[in-house]
C-alpha cells in the first residue's frame, strides 16, 4: 500500500542546520535548465488548502464544495485563480510515500483526481499537491513507479505545482539524480511546472526547482506570524515582514492566511500580490470563506487588479525608506507604477510621492493618480515630475496607481469609493463612501468608459453619464473628533482592590475557542450559500470535530463531542474551567460530565478543587463539588441571580455541561466556556496603571485598543475597564489569547500585548476607566495608553450602478 524510505540519522541530524538558512542548497554546474518559470514570468493566482485541513486530507466532497465557492466568485466578481493544491496528506504523509492506487488515496478519491481536474478546468484552474521531495525507493522499479505517478498527475490531470517539503523527509543525496530524472519527465508535459521547495536540500537538482521558501516562514497569524511590538490588530507582523534580497520573484512568502485573526487581511494581501509580487500571487491558505459577505467584492477586486496588470508587475524597485518609509516598492513599465507604501506607527504619515523616474516613471505627460487601497480613491491629475501626496493610515498599507497612459479602470471623482463589480457584460457596481454627515461631489473621470445610465441609491442621475456633477449627502452625524485617536496615557499607581475582578473580566470576555471558531464568531453568519457550504464542510469535518477545540460542543446535547485541553499546547497547561450561564440565573446542580468514571477519579486525584460561583465577579462564594458516576456535580442551591461559575482547575476532557431547576432543564443557548486562563491568585497583580476618559463620541465599529509597551512575560499583563462600576474585558488581545488549537500552538509571547474593547453605544458619552494590571512582579517596566481606532474606516455608503450598452 505503501513504500517507506529509511532516511539515514546523520541526514536528519544535519536537517535544523538546513532550516537556518530558509535555502540552504549546495548547487554543483549543471546545465541551463528552465525551472517552469522565471523572474519574468507573469504571477499565477495560488490557493492551497493547508488548514483547511490538516493531515488526514481533505476527501473529494470537501474539494468540490471549495471549488464551488471559487466559481461563485468567478461568476458574481470575475475573481480567477490559476491553481488550487492539495496539501499534506493527500498522498505521501507521516514519512510515508503513496501513489495513485494506495488504498488511503482512493478512500478520499476513489475515481482518483479526475473529477476533481474536470470541475477545476471547467474555472481555469489547475491542480497542485504537497509531495515529500523522495519516495523513489531503494529499486530501479521503485524509481519507475514514482517518476510515474508524478508523469500521470502533469498528463492525465493536467498539474502545473509541486510542494516538495522536507517535513515529510529530506530528499536522499543519491536520490538527487531520480529527482531531475522525474521533473525532466514532468516538464516534457507541462513545461510550466511549478516546483515548491519547503527547506529541503536538492543539491544538485536545485535547478530543477522553481522557487525557495522565503526565510522558511510560515504565516498563519499568531502562530507562525506574530506581532513583537503593539499595534491596532493582529497583522503587522505580517505586513510588515520587508523584502526579499534584490526583489527576487522565484521566491515563495507563504501567501496570505486567511484562517485566524482576520482583521486587516486585505493590508497582507496588498502587500503579498503588489508589493513583494512573487510568482505565486495573489497568494491564499486556509478559509477565505470565514470572510464576511461584505469582504468577497474587495477580495475579487484586489485579485482582478493584479491580473489585469500582472504583465507589467514583474518588474519593481525599491524606494528610498526616508522619503517613502518602511519597504516601499514601485512596480510596472515606463507609464504606469503601482506603488506600496506602509505606515507602521500609531498616528498617519503623509508621503510626497513624486511622479518622475524616480519611482519609475520615464516618459512624460500628465499623469493620473489613483489610490486602490484601504480605499478607492482619485487622488489628482498632475504634470510629469510634480507630487502628489498621500496620507497612509495607521498599522496600513497604500496601494497607488500612477499613470500617464490611458485609464482601464472606472473611476470616480470627488469621493471615496469602493468598486463592487467592474466585469464584461454587467453594470458597474460601486459603493460611493463618505464619514457620517459629510458632503461629496461626484462625477465620472472624462475618458472613461461610456454609460447609459446611472442609478444612486435607487434613483436614476442621468446627468452623472452626460459628464456632470452629482452632489451626495451622507446619512449621520458629523465627527467632530478624528475616529482614530490616542484618548490618554495610564499612570502607575496601586493595585486596585477589585483587580480580581478586572482580572476575570477579561477571563470571561474572552474565549479558549480555536482560532478558526474566533474568526466565524467576528464574520457573522453569511447569506450565500457556498460560503455557508465550505464552512460547514469544515467545521464538520470528523478531524475538527474531534479535537474538540470550540466550548459550543459541551452545550451541544451531543456526548459524542467534547472540549478539550488540546495536546498539542505545550507548556500551555490546563487553567481554571470557568463557565458564563449569559445572563443571572436560578440554578439547582451543574452536571460537567467527563468521559467516565475513571476520568473523574484522575481528575479528584489531585485534589479536590475550589469551585465558587458569582454574579458580578466581584463577590465569589464557594459551591458545593463532588463526584457523580462518570460526572463532577456543582451544587448551586438554587441561589437567585447567579451567572459565572469557575472550578480551579477544568479537567482534560468534558463531554457535556448541563443544568436543571428542580426536574427541568436550564436552556444553555447563551453559555460559554473557557479553560486555559489561570487563576488569579497564583499571579496576583504587583502593579497597575490607571487612566480614564470621557468617550464623547465613537464612529461606527469603533473599539479600544490599549497597547502595553515593553517586557511583561507571558501572560504577564492583563486590561479591562470600568463604566459607572460595571467591568468589562478585552475580548481579544494581539498575539492572541491562549487558544485550544486546530493545527498549532499560539505563539506564546512575553512583550508588547496590545487588548480590544468593543465600543457599544451605551458607552459614549460615559466616563470610561482603564486598568492596565502587570501580573509579572518583575518585569513592571511597561507603558500602557489607551486608543479608540475603527475596522472597518467608518464610511457610510451609497450604491451606485452604471449600466453598460454591453450588458
Amino acid at each position: 500500500m505503501f513504500k517507506k524510505v529509511c532516511i539515514p540519522a546523520l541526514v536528519l541530524f544535519a536537517a535544523p542546520l538546513f532550516l537556518l538558512s530558509g535555502h540552504g542548497q549546495s548547487v554543483s554546474p549543471q546545465p541551463k535548465v528552465f525551472p517552469g518559470a522565471d523572474e519574468s514570468t507573469p504571477s499565477v493566482a495560488h490557493y492551497f488548502t493547508w488548514i483547511n485541513n490538516t493531515f488526514g486530507g481533505a476527501p473529494q466532497a470537501q474539494t468540490m464544495i471549495n471549488l464551488d465557492f471559487f466559481k461563485w466568485l468567478l461568476n458574481e466578481y470575475g475573481m480567477r485563480l490559476d491553481i488550487y493544491a492539495f496539501d499534506a496528506d493527500i498522498l505521501d504523509g507521516g514519512g510515508r510515500y503513496y501513489n495513485l492506487k494506495s488504498e488511503k488515496f482512493l478512500r478520499n478519491y476513489p475515481e482518483s483526481f479526475g473529477p476533481v481536474q474536470k470541475k477545476a478546468e471547467s474555472l481555469g484552474i489547475r491542480l497542485g499537491v504537497w509531495l515529500g521531495p523522495d519516495g523513489y525507493g531503494n529499486t530501479d522499479e521503485e524509481e519507475r513507479e514514482r517518476i510515474d505517478m508524478l508523469v500521470s498527475l502533469c498528463r492525465d490531470f493536467n498539474f502545473r505545482l509541486f510542494k516538495m517539503d522536507l517535513m515529510q523527509a529530506p530528499l536522499r543525496p543519491e536520490k538527487q539524480d531520480s529527482f531531475i530524472k522525474a521533473m525532466k519527465a514532468c516538464r516534457q508535459i507541462a513545461p510550466d511546472l511549478i516546483v515548491l521547495n519547503h527547506r529541503v536540500d536538492f543539491g544538485k537538482a536545485a535547478p530543477y526547482v522553481t522557487t525557495t521558501l522565503w526565510n522558511g516562514d510560515e504565516t498563519y497569524i499568531d502562530v507562525h506570524m506574530t506581532n513583537t511590538q503593539t499595534a491596532t490588530h493582529h497583522r503587522l507582523a505580517a505586513i510588515s515582514r520587508g523584502l526579499v534580497p534584490d526583489l527576487r520573484r522565484l521566491v515563495e512568502d507563504h501567501g496570505v492566511c486567511i484562517s485566524s485573526c482576520l482583521d486587516f487581511w486585505e493590508d497582507d494581501l496588498v502587500m503579498q500580490a503588489f508589493n513583494r509580487c512573487l510568482l505565486l500571487a495573489p497568494e491564499l491558505y486556509g478559509n477565505p470563506w470565514f470572510l464576511r459577505d461584505d469582504e468577497y467584492p474587495r477580495l475579487a477586486r484586489l485579485f482582478n487588479l493584479h491580473r489585469r496588470y500582472r504583465k507589467i508587475l514583474v518588474k519593481g524597485m525599491v524606494l528610498p525608506e526616508d522619503r517613502y518609509g518602511p519597504n516601499a516598492v514601485s512596480r510596472g513599465d515606463e507609464t504606469t507604477r503601482f506603488l506600496t507604501l506602509s505606515n507602521l506607527t500609531w498616528n498617519p504619515v503623509r508621503y510626497e510621492v513624486r511622479l518622475d523616474e524616480s519611482i519609475g516613471l520615464t516618459k512624460g505627460g500628465e499623469v493620473t493618480v489613483v489610490q486602490f487601497h484601504p480605499i478607492e480613491r482619485l487622488v489628482g491629475r498632475y504634470a510629469h515630475g510634480r507630487s502628489a501626496v498621500i496620507e497612509v493610515l495607521p498599522f496600513r498599507t497604500s496601494l497607488v496607481l500612477a499613470t500617464a497612459s490611458p485609464l482601464q479602470e472606472t473611476v470616480l471623482a470627488g469621493c471615496d469609493y469602493e468598486i463592487v463589480r467592474d466585469i464584461p457584460g454587467r453594470d458597474v457596481r460601486i459603493k460611493i463612501l463618505g464619514l457620517p454627515g459629510s458632503r461629496a461631489s461626484v462625477s465620472l473621470l472624462p475618458g472613461q468608459e461610456r454609460f447609459i445610465g446611472a442609478r444612486l441609491d435607487g434613483r436614476e442621475f442621468p446627468e452623472l453619464v452626460e459628464g456632470r456633477t452629482v452632489e451626495v449627502l451622507f446619512s449621520g452625524k458629523s465627527l467632530d473628533r478624528p475616529w482614530h485617536r490616542k484618548l490618554t496615557d495610564l499612570e502607575p499607581g496601586p493595585v486596585p482592590e477589585d483587580a480580581e475582578a478586572l482580572y476575570e473580566a477579561t477571563c470571561f470576555a474572552a474565549d479558549n475557542n480555536a482560532l478558526e471558531v474566533r474568526s466565524l464568531g467576528r464574520s457573522g453568519p453569511t447569506g450565500i450559500p457556498q460560503v455557508r457550504n465550505a464552512r460547514d464542510a469544515f467545521f464538520n469535518q470528523p478531524v475538527f470535530v474531534q479535537r474538540g477545540v470550540w466550548d459550543q460542543y459541551l452545550f451541544d446535547g451531543n456526548m459524542a463531542t467534547a472540549f478539550n485541553v488540546n495536546h498539542r499546547q505545550r507548556n500551555v497547561p490546563a487553567g481554571a474551567l470557568r463557565v458564563d450561564f449569559g445572563q443571572p440565573r436560578e440554578i439547582d446542580e451543574l452536571i460537567i460530565r467527563l468521559k467516565d468514571g475513571r476520568a473523574v477519579t484522575d481528575y479528584l486525584a489531585g485534589g479536590l478543587p475550589a469551585a465558587e460561583a458569582s454574579a458580578d465577579l466581584k463577590t465569589w462564594s464557594p459551591v458545593g463539588l463532588s463526584s457523580l458516576g462518570d460526572s463532577l456535580k456543582v451544587e448551586m442551591g438554587g441561589t437567585a441571580g447567579l451567572r459565572f461559575v469557575r472550578l480551579a482547575r477544568a479537567p482534560e476532557k468534558i463531554l457535556e455541561i448541563e443544568a436543571s431547576r428542580g426536574d427541568a432543564p436550564i436552556d444553555r443557548s447563551e453559555w460559554r466556556a473557557s479553560n486555559l486562563f489561570g487563576i488569579y491568585g497564583k499571579t496576583p497583580a504587583a502593579k497597575a496603571w490607571t487612566g480614564s476618559f470621557v468617550l464623547e463620541e465613537a464612529a461606527k465599529g469603533s473599539y479600544l485598543a490599549i497597547p502595553v509597551a515593553g517586557r511583561h512575560g507571558r501572560e504577564g499583563a492583563t486590561a479591562a475597564i470600568r463604566i459607572e462600576g460595571r467591568l468589562f474585558g478585552a475580548q481579544d488581545r494581539s498575539p492572541s489569547f491562549p487558544t485550544n488549537v486546530w493545527e498549532y500552538r499560539v505563539e506564546p509571547k512575553d512583550a508588547n500585548y496590545t487588548f480590544y474593547i468593543p465600543v457599544t453605544r451605551d458607552m459614549v458619552g460615559r466616563k470610561i476607566e482603564v486598568s492596565v494590571l502587570g501580573l509579572n512582579k518583575d518585569l513592571l517596566n511597561l507603558k500602557p495608553e489607551a486608543w479608540i481606532t475603527a475596522y472597518p474606516i467608518p464610511f457610510e455608503m451609497k450604491e451606485l450602478v452604471l449600466r453598460r450598452f454591453d450588458r
